[in-house]
C-alpha cells in the first residue's frame, strides 16, 4: 500500500476516497493505481529527483499520478490546462522536464510544446490518459493495464514544483519546503497535521475541489484532505448553480474558493439560491485576490459564518487566517499571523515599521526554518529575502494595534484576475510585436467579478488601423492564454513615460481615470 494511504486504506478499504467524472474510486482501488503508476513511472527510466509535467484537467487520474509521484521520489510540475504551447513549452523546458502526462482534451498544445527544440530533448516519456495514442503521446490505461499494483519495495517521498509569475514576466518555479524530495514521510504527517490544527484541513470528511487544481491552493487543500482520509468530490469546472447542488448531494463540509467565484454565486436567480440549503458545510476557505468587503458581507448572509480567509502565496503556504467572526468586526483585513509565522511591515530603509504605517509586508518564520527558492533564478530568490528565513510576496499593508494585517498594494505590478496570476511585462512583450502598436502598457483595473482585469493603454503606429483592437486580441490571444489577454484597449496619443523611459502605473492609472470620457476604449 501507498504510505501516505495505507491508515485509509486499512480503516475503510472500499469507501469512496475520490468522485469524479460520474464515477468512484475507493481507497483500496486508489491504492493499486498508484502503484501502478509508480511501476510504471519507474519502469520508463524515471528515478528520484526526476520531474514530471502534468497537463491535466480535475480529473481523478490527476491525483493518481500526483501521489505515485510522491511515493517516488519524483518531483511534480502542474501545468495550467489553458496555456498555449509555446508556454507549456517554456515550463517543460525551465524544469527540465522527464516526463510529461497529459489528456486528449489537450493534447494539440502538450504535443507542440514537447516537439519544440527547447523542451523535447529531456521530455522522453510521454503519456496520454485513456486507451489510445496521440500524436507521438503512449496511451497509459493498457501501460497500467501492464504494471504491477502490488507495494513497491522501497518508496521514496516525491515533491512538486508550479510556476508562479513574480517580478519578472516569465513564469518562475517555486521550491518551498511542503513536500521535499527523499525526506522521511513522517514529515509528511507531521505536515498534515499543522494542516488540521492551524488551517482546519478536515480529516475523514467529504471536501470539493471546485477550482483548477494546478492552482496551489487548490492542489494543497485538496491533496492534504485526501491525505487525512476525507473524500474527494472533484468538478471538471466550476458551475456556479451545480456546485451547489454538489454540496448538498455530497454532503459536503469544506470547498476552498476565490472571490470571482463568490461574485457568480451571488448573480444566480433568487431561486436557485433559495433551494440551496449548506447544511453540511463546516468552512469555506478563501484567498487567491482581494475580495469586495460587500461581495464577502454578503456571502456570510447567505452561507452564515463558514468563512476562513487567508493570504498566502505558492512561495510560502497560507501564513495568515481570519474567520468570518473577526472579519466582520475587521472588514477588509487578511487576518493576524498564523503560529508558523510572523508578519513584519518594513519601510524603505529596510527598519521595521510600527502598526498602523503601510510598507512591505514580510513573513518570518518562527523558530528559525528555511524561506523558499525559485528555480533557476536565484538572483530573484535573494530579491524575495530580507534575510535568510524572511520573506516577501511582494504586497504593501500594514498592521494594526492588534497584529492584524491589511493589504492596500503590491510593490509590483503584479495582476490578480480570478485568483489568476498575470504579469503585465508578459502582455505588454507580446503587444509590442504587433506592428500597429508603437508603445503599450498593461495594468489591473478594479473588477467586480474579477477582483482586477487586465487592461492595455496603446500608443498606435502612424498608419494603424481603426479597429486595431480587435486585430490585437486576435494577435494577444495567439501567443497568451485568454486569462492574460487584455479585456478592454484603450488608445492614447502618447504614454506618458519619464525621461528614463520608466512608466509610472499609478500616473497611468490617474490619467485614465482623469481622461476616460476622452479616451477611445475598446472592450472586448
Amino acid at each position: 500500500m501507498p504510505t501516505l494511504l495505507d491508515e485509509h486504506i486499512k480503516h475503510d478499504p472500499e469507501g469512496t476516497a475520490i468522485a469524479a467524472g460520474g464515477g468512484t474510486l475507493s481507497w483500496a482501488a486508489l491504492g493499486d493505481r498508484v502503484n501502478r503508476w509508480g511501476d510504471l513511472l519507474r519502469r520508463r527510466g524515471l528515478r528520484p529527483g526526476d520531474r514530471l509535467a502534468c497537463v491535466l484537467g480535475n480529473r481523478r487520474e490527476t491525483f493518481e499520478v500526483l501521489l505515485a509521484c510522491l511515493h517516488s521520489g519524483i518531483t511534480v510540475v502542474p501545468v495550467n490546462w489553458h496555456l498555449t504551447a509555446s508556454e507549456i513549452a517554456y515550463i517543460l523546458a525551465d524544469s527540465g522536464s522527464r516526463a510529461v502526462v497529459t489528456e486528449h482534451a489537450h493534447i494539440a498544445a502538450t504535443a507542440g510544446a514537447v516537439d519544440s527544440a527547447a523542451a523535447g530533448h529531456r521530455c522522453t516519456t510521454r503519456l496520454v490518459l485513456g486507451d489510445w495514442d496521440a500524436k507521438g503521446f503512449e496511451a497509459a490505461e493498457p501501460l497500467l493495464a501492464a504494471a504491477d499494483g502490488a507495494e513497491p519495495g522501497v518508496q521514496i517521498c516525491g515533491s512538486t514544483m508550479l510556476y508562479t509569475s513574480g517580478t519578472t514576466g516569465s513564469p518562475k518555479g517555486v521550491v518551498n519546503n511542503l513536500f521535499v524530495t527523499g525526506a522521511p514521510f513522517s514529515d509528511v504527517r507531521r505536515l498534515g497535521g499543522y494542516a488540521r490544527s492551524v488551517l482546519d484541513v478536515p480529516a475523514r470528511e467529504r471536501v470539493l475541489l471546485a477550482g483548477p487544481w494546478y492552482h496551489s491552493a487548490q492542489l494543497f487543500f485538496s491533496l492534504l484532505s485526501l491525505l487525512q482520509g476525507s473524500r474527494l468530490v472533484v468538478a471538471a469546472r466550476f458551475e456556479p448553480a451545480a456546485m451547489l447542488r454538489t454540496i448538498d448531494e455530497e454532503r459536503i463540509t469544506a470547498v476552498h474558493l476565490v472571490p470571482t467565484q463568490f461574485v457568480r454565486l451571488l448573480r444566480l436567480d433568487d431561486v436557485l439560491r433559495r433551494e440551496f440549503s449548506g447544511a453540511s458545510l463546516r468552512r469555506v476557505w478563501h484567498g487567491g485576490g482581494p475580495c469586495a468587503a460587500d461581495v464577502k458581507r454578503r456571502m456570510i448572509d447567505w452561507w452564515g459564518p463558514v468563512f476562513l480567509e487567508y493570504y498566502g502565496a505558492t512561495e510560502g503556504g497560507a501564513v495568515t487566517l481570519i474567520d468570518s467572526e473577526e472579519w466582520l468586526r475587521r472588514p477588509g483585513s487578511v487576518g493576524r499571523a498564523v503560529p508558523a509565522y510572523e508578519i513584519l511591515v518594513v519601510g524603505e530603509d529596510g527598519t521595521v515599521l510600527p502598526p498602523g504605517r503601510d510598507g512591505r509586508v514580510f513573513v518570518r518564520r518562527r523558530g528559525g526554518g528555511r524561506g523558499f527558492r525559485y528555480h533557476n533564478a536565484p538572483d530573484k530568490t535573494r530579491a524575495a529575502h530580507l534575510e535568510p528565513g524572511v520573506f516577501t510576496f511582494g504586497e504593501i499593508g500594514r498592521l494594526d494595534e492588534d497584529g492584524y494585517l491589511y493589504l492596500t498594494g503590491r510593490e509590483q505590478d503584479m495582476i490578480v484576475s480570478g485568483g489568476v496570476n498575470v504579469y503585465p511585462a508578459e502582455v505588454e512583450a507580446v503587444l509590442l510585436r504587433h506592428p500597429g502598436v508603437a508603445d503599450a502598457a498593461v495594468i489591473g483595473l478594479p473588477d467586480e467579478e474579477y477582483g482586477e482585469r487586465v487592461v492595455a493603454v496603446v500608443q498606435r503606429e502612424l498608419g494603424a488601423p481603426s479597429e486595431l483592437a480587435v486585430g490585437l486580441d486576435a494577435h494577444c490571444r495567439r501567443s497568451l492564454a485568454g486569462f492574460k489577454a487584455p479585456r478592454a484597449y484603450h488608445f492614447v496619443d502618447e504614454l506618458p513615460r519619464e525621461p528614463t523611459g520608466k512608466l509610472p502605473k499609478q500616473a497611468l492609472r490617474r490619467l485614465l481615470a482623469e481622461r476616460a470620457k476622452n479616451l477611445e476604449a475598446s472592450p472586448r
